[in-house]
């Protein structure tokens, strides 16, 4: 066995490895760039070694400069995450040649598998099912346009190279064809350095499920059963389970069998992951094979009961997989949600910053897989995964409840996150239905993500809530000399609840003289049992027996609220100055429609206009490259620009001015 590993990665996947790496008495070695340097994963390994500037191309991505951290610390393995170098083939033979263990599969199958086109040729050849398509590499827009025109659109334009959702754009017509060529190159290009695209056909009404396999290096290669992947946006996975609510025994067998045939079609060893595309019809092809540990094996894990790493661990150690098939069981359902720093409400524009706040949730059958803390800072360089949220069940509704709970107590702050739109998607009647394909997301939220869309199973939770913490609030200032003049102490106090800007008005009655406290909404009683105090971010309640957990922020009198995915401004006020508050005039915003600002915190890499300039409705305008990813900013209508305040090369804050028109 091993005496010590390195991890050549960062964050939470670090994390994770230092964890089983520990458990097993192997000494564990992390690197870092500038941006790391005081990174969870650092202060987790038994050594920590610097390798350079804060960008990947320069510390994490620099083969040379892992091997000299193996040869200082004296590593005698490398786990390299996901990601990175993961799926490297250089890197793997020059691991080799200084006679350092690469934890992962061999270099055939990851030249192999790595190359999207080649890979689909030998799964052909391996008797696995492949979807129609162009395989060879596609030379520019042109043939891209001839190539779909004799698929048949829509087709997909893929970076051979690609993974994660890079390099890759649906076209439906010669246009998008064209542009999307362009957009998958230019990706391919700055996260593989290497732009070739190929093009298939796109599966409509699709489901996205993987299987896992395990092999060893004496011949023996299982599969772990699937995970079902299809709650996707913009070709990220966002929500992943274990098992399929959509497979039947047979055909999990069936794609089971094809995994295997192609993991010994190129001798493959280690965790790998063969993905695939199924219709609703069960009809499923290859899509790719990824050879490397997958973001989503912990709900694997959970379901079989096997650490997937330390399997790793000891097959690249050269021992036996220390289970058969006949001995994979799937145990109970699993669930994982990708908690990102970014805005849901800003079309999902990635957000960086300090955590001013941070705190996990816990509870039975609840996991948290990450690589930050509070205090620590999300960096512009890295991908804004801030966690990912695993939960267990004896089934899936079982599995789903703890995941709505544990979103629920999910507490950040300093950065904008997903967790409201993760809570929305698990709260979803198609979601608990399980009428999944990769389009869920796009057809359910067409014009974006808004918390108004979220339906509350009992929208008085929220009331009474706030209704119990006003009263607290300002009995506690009625105490403090004065504090409040206008208000007397009293057991019972009649208030006005409004919710945003007065959209809602609420009548509640709250009387704390007695245990469990009262509340009366428009004549229903609700009793209230909780030991919540005064500046605790999350009030935990028994609320006519139901347990709700809803996150609280106060802003003055104004009370933020996030339940169940939904989000409510909450004002409390006695009867009288509700009155008086309906003829308050409201502030209305600036009128901003002359500028383009830019939508997120990123490099300007494009400028396609100068002061002067006529534009076009749709017309692109420019081109901000934010973790690793191009967003194209066009034109909402027809004007003339009048100045231009950015220039290419530029680092971008959110809402920074670029253009104003006329």
């Amino acid at each position: 066995m091993f005496k010590k590993i390195l991890v050549a990665n960062r964050g939470e996947i670090a994390c994770r490895v230092f964890r089983t790496a520990k458990a097993m008495g192997i000494g564990t070695v992390a690197v870092y760039s500038d941006a790391d340097r005081d990174a969870l994963h650092v202060t987790m390994a038994d050594e920590a070694v610097h390798i350079g500037p804060s960008a990947s191309a320069e510390s994490y991505l620099v083969i040379d400069k892992i091997i000299a951290a193996c040869k200082q610390t004296g590593a005698d393995a490398v786990h390299p995450g996901y990601g990175f170098l993961s799926e490297n083939k250089a890197f793997c033979q020059a691991l080799d040649a200084e006679g350092i263990a690469f934890i992962g599969p061999g270099v055939k199958a990851i030249e192999s598998m790595g190359d999207k086109i080649t890979s689909k040729l030998i799964a052909e050849k391996a008797g696995v099912n492949t979807i129609p398509g162009y395989t060879d590499v596609v030379r520019d827009a042109e043939q891209a346009v001839e190539i779909s025109n004799g698929i048949g659109y829509p087709v997909m334009l893929k970076a051979s190279a690609g993974g994660g959702g890079k390099g890759m754009r649906v076209a439906w017509n010669e246009e998008e064809c064209r542009d999307g060529f362009e957009r998958a190159t230019n990706e391919a290009r700055s996260s593989f350095g290497d732009d070739r695209v190929f093009i298939e056909k796109f599966i409509q009404e699709p489901r996205h499920i993987e299987i896992q396999v395990m092999a060893d290096s004496h011949g023996n290669t299982i599969y772990l059963g699937e995970r079902e992947c299809s709650i996707q946006r913009r070709h990220q996975k966002v929500i992943e389970e274990a098992p399929s609510p959509f497979l039947t025994p047979e055909v999990r067998k069936a794609m089971g069998e094809q995994a295997v045939a192609l993991a010994q079609a190129v001798d493959y060893k280690s965790a790998g992951t063969v993905e695939f595309i199924a219709d609703a019809n069960m009809n499923f092809y290859f899509l790719e094979m990824n050879t490397r540990l997958q973001v989503e094996h912990p709900v694997t894990e959970l379901v079989t009961g096997q650490d997937l790493v330390e399997l790793m661990i000891r097959v690249a150690a050269g021992e036996k997989l220390p289970l058969t098939q006949d001995d994979v069981k799937l145990t109970g359902w699993a669930m994982e949600t990708r908690v990102y720093a970014e805005d849901p409400f800003r079309n999902f524009m990635p957000s960086i910053g300090r955590l001013v706040r941070y705190s996990p949730p816990t509870g039975e059958g609840v996991r948290v897989d990450t690589g930050v803390y509070e205090g620590g800072e999300v960096s512009m360089f890295y991908d804004p995964m801030i966690a990912k949220l695993i939960t267990y069940g004896k089934d899936r509704e079982e599995a789903t409840s703890r995941m709505v709970d544990a979103l629920d107590a999910y507490y950040i702050r300093g950065v904008s996150h997903n967790i409201s739109f993760l809570n929305a998607l698990m709260m979803h009647p198609r979601f608990a239905a399980g009428q999944l394909t990769t389009n869920f997301i796009a057809e359910e939220y067409p014009d974006g993500f808004s918390p108004d869309l979220v339906p509350q199973d009992d929208p008085a939770l929220c009331v009474v809530a706030a209704a119990v913490i006003n009263k607290k609030f300002r009995d506690r200032c009625a105490l403090i000399s004065g504090q409040l003049p206008s208000y007397e102490y009293s057991p019972s106090n009649d208030w006005i609840v409004m919710t945003n800007n007065g959209e809602s008005n609420y009548s509640v009655s709250v009387n704390t003289s007695v245990e469990p406290v009262v509340a009366v909404l428009e004549g229903k009683e609700y009793t209230v049992a909780t030991d919540w105090k005064l500046g605790e971010p999350l009030f935990k309640a028994a609320i006519n027996g139901k347990q709700v957990c809803i996150q609280v922020d106060r802003d003055g009198w104004m009370i933020k609220m996030f339940h169940r995915g939904a989000e409510k401004e909450v004002v409390v006020a006695t009867p009288q100055t509700a009155e008086l508050s309906r003829h308050m005039l409201i502030k209305e915003p600036p009128d901003l429609s002359r500028f383009l600002l830019s939508p997120m915190p990123g490099l300007l890499v494009k400028l396609k206009v100068k002061e002067g300039d006529t534009v076009k409705a749709g017309e692109e305008l420019a081109v901000i490259e934010a973790m690793k990813m191009e967003n194209s900013l066009r034109a909402l209508a027809d004007g003339v620009v009048k100045v231009v305040s950015a220039e290419v090369g530029d680092s971008l804050r959110v809402d920074q001015p670029i253009v104003e028109f006329e």
